[in-house]
């Protein structure tokens, strides 16, 4: 295995345990069991970063060992299914971008993140009233994560290491 994709297999592996362990951070609890989390910024820079396949792999698996840990195994399929296709969406168009905006990038990985959990939980709860409880706090924390990435980006760039991951 070449020394690059080594490095890229590791940086995803540390991304999925700082996913986890972020998400874990209950900032705002709000509704059927809901939280507001920092962990979607750790989503958007797994796919800004790692790019749509490590990117969406490290951040489905980081938040699905989330909900597995904090007793909420009926969500983890979902989570890591949203948060794979959130990471890779976030990635995609942040590479498409000229300006490779992290704002619009960001949230259209969020425009997933809170469709995916209204669609997932509107069949879990059979409500689309129950459902449409969690749809404000997917958004704030949706535009919490934008935020963060928004600052830790231009940090995070100037390791050399991850600059060339994103030149890839």
């Amino acid at each position: 295995m070449k020394t690059d994709k080594i490095i890229k297999l590791v940086t995803a592996a540390l991304f999925a345990a700082m996913t986890c362990i972020v998400t874990m951070l209950h900032i705002f609890n709000y509704g059927n069991g809901a939280y507001i989390h920092p962990g979607d910024a750790f989503v958007m820079l797994s796919g800004i970063i790692l790019g749509p396949i490590y990117g969406g792999i490290s951040a489905g698996i980081g938040s699905m060992f989330a909900d597995l840990i904090l007793a909420a195994p009926q969500y983890a399929p979902a989570t890591f299914f949203i948060k794979l296709l959130a990471a890779m969406l976030t990635a995609y168009s942040y590479r498409k971008l000229r300006s490779h905006s992290v704002i619009i990038a960001g949230a259209f990985g969020g425009i997933i993140v809170t469709l995916g959990y209204f669609i997932y939980e509107r069949f879990l709860y059979s409500s689309v009233e129950i459902a449409l409880v969690g749809v404000p706090g997917n958004i704030l924390q949706s535009i919490i994560g934008i935020v963060f990435v928004s600052l830790l980006l231009p940090i995070l760039r100037k390791v050399p290491q991850i600059r060339i991951m994103m030149e890839k």
